[in-house]
């Protein structure tokens, strides 16, 4: 990865900036995008070789295009893209409303075709490059209380390979879907989760950077794919 140059969604915290510091180590220039979490974005930016930071509200995709726009101008170019920007909710499915359908549509599923769009305009004048969604495990197991959620990651997934074969051989996208990564207090629901998986323990966010890490350095001969990590989760 020494010199590329990969934009990360929500780069500020939790799996985002454990992406964003492995990207660093590995020697890419990272461009951290954030949405409301300036302070969060300027400390993973100073962890990343002082790299630049970039605002945008992922629900307004003239705000997505004029980033990618700032991106492109500050390197010269764009390598590679990780789409992870992404909300969370749970309700009981005949309690969600429009608002809260969209609240988690427009930032899980729009945005990262957006991203994914702008980012592919800019590699596409170059030399391709690589894109790489976090879709999640909920997007190849039904939860209940997180109808709208599951399907916006299911649409991540299928998004992929759309787009991997409408860009290849270009440009590889594929996408890694997590597994139980807590960053906060541990409930008795992820308890339950975790005590489900087969490796008996929660993931990190370093090993969600490092299945990241896999398809950014593999040959475009690898997409269309999904790799889930989630210690054996989606088995059961």
């Amino acid at each position: 990865m020494n010199g590329k140059v990969v934009l990360i969604t929500g780069a500020a915290k939790r799996i985002g900036r454990s992406i964003a510091l492995a990207l660093a180590a590995e020697g890419a220039h990272v461009a951290i995008h954030y949405g409301s979490s300036e302070a969060e974005a300027r400390a993973t930016a100073r962890e990343c070789n002082n790299a630049p930071i970039f605002q945008a509200n992922m629900e307004k995709v003239p705000e997505i295009r004029a980033m990618m726009d700032r991106v492109a101008r500050h390197f010269g170019r764009i390598d590679a893209l990780v789409n992870n920007a992404a909300r969370f909710t749970r309700f009981d499915p005949l309690d969600i409303e429009e608002k809260d359908w969209d609240y988690i549509h427009s930032v899980n599923l729009k945005s990262v075709f957006f991203c994914a769009q702008a980012a592919a305009k800019v590699m596409l004048k170059g030399e391709g490059g690589h894109i790489v969604n976090i879709s999640s495990l909920g997007a190849l197991k039904p939860w209940e209380d997180h109808a709208h959620y599951c399907s916006s990651k299911a649409g991540v997934v299928m998004l992929t390979k759309c787009l991997a074969k409408a860009w290849s051989p270009r440009i590889a996208v594929n996408t890694v879907a997590p597994g139980v990564i807590p960053f906060d207090k541990i409930d008795e629901r992820i308890e339950r989760f975790i005590a489900a998986t087969p490796a008996k323990r929660a993931g990190t966010g370093d090993e969600i950077a490092e299945a990241v890490l896999f398809f950014l350095k593999s040959t475009n001969f690898i997409t269309g794919q999904l790799i889930a990590v989630d210690g054996g989760l989606a088995l059961k």
